[in-house]
């Protein structure tokens, strides 16, 4: 999701790499769940936090559209989001009566991130920033980017995220009012819709299969079959 703002405004102005210390530890945050509220539609996820939330959860990416995830157009292309509101007022449905996450083992990337970000540059590459204004908790510990966003294999997920987001901008220069909706199932059919198979843990389910229908995505994209 595109932002419109300067690293000064939101940030430390320094940016990290996977082996670099930030402090971004907030003690098991205590529950205070303000990452968690009043978030709207800006807890877009990727195919990837869509496997592990399937996987994670045993119900298909349909069942959880039902009532968990939405869909809305981000940057002219229509992806899954995690639903606000829930049985809690504003926050996140996946929260219990605590205030805690129920699915922080296969919670979504952009939630594994918080209170970091990812600057992008010019060619798709990205660094993480520290965001100085949105935690409530304000003496932080320092941890290893690395170690905070807690997933498998980092540097393999980083290029994932760069090789996903370089997909979808190529797919932001190709929308007209014709295409915009093909676009968007063809996103949604083939990311998202349809399972990645049956294994998590190392990631041999998901990452062979995703960058074969990245493959065959670009294809359709080049020939204008979208």
């Amino acid at each position: 999701m595109i932002r419109n703002v300067t690293l000064e405004e939101i940030s430390d102005g320094r940016l990290y790499g996977l082996n670099d210390m930030v402090k971004a530890g907030c003690d098991d945050c205590q529950g205070c769940f303000a990452c968690c509220c009043g978030m709207g539609s800006s807890i877009v996820l990727d195919p990837y936090d869509m496997h592990r939330l399937t996987r994670g959860l045993g119900q298909t990416a349909a069942q959880l559209l039902v009532d968990k995830l939405e869909l809305n157009v981000v940057d002219g292309i229509v992806q899954p989001n995690i639903r606000m509101g829930g049985e809690y007022d504003g926050r996140c449905g996946f929260l219990n009566a605590g205030g805690r996450c129920s699915i922080h083992p296969y919670r979504p990337g952009i939630c594994r991130l918080f209170p970091l970000g990812r600057y992008y540059d010019e060619d798709g590459s990205f660094q993480y920033f520290l965001q100085t204004h949105e935690c409530r908790k304000e003496k932080r510990t320092k941890v290893k980017v690395r170690r905070w966003i807690d997933t498998p294999d980092a540097a393999r997920y980083d290029a994932f995220v760069k090789d996903w987001h370089g997909f979808l901008k190529i797919l932001q220069g190709k929308l007209t009012d014709k295409n915009a909706k093909s676009i968007s199932m063809m996103v949604l059919q083939q990311f998202y819709l349809t399972p990645y198979g049956e294994e998590m843990e190392p990631e041999d389910g998901f990452y062979p299969v995703f960058y074969e229908r990245l493959k065959q995505a670009k294809s359709l994209v080049e020939e204008g079959c979208v």
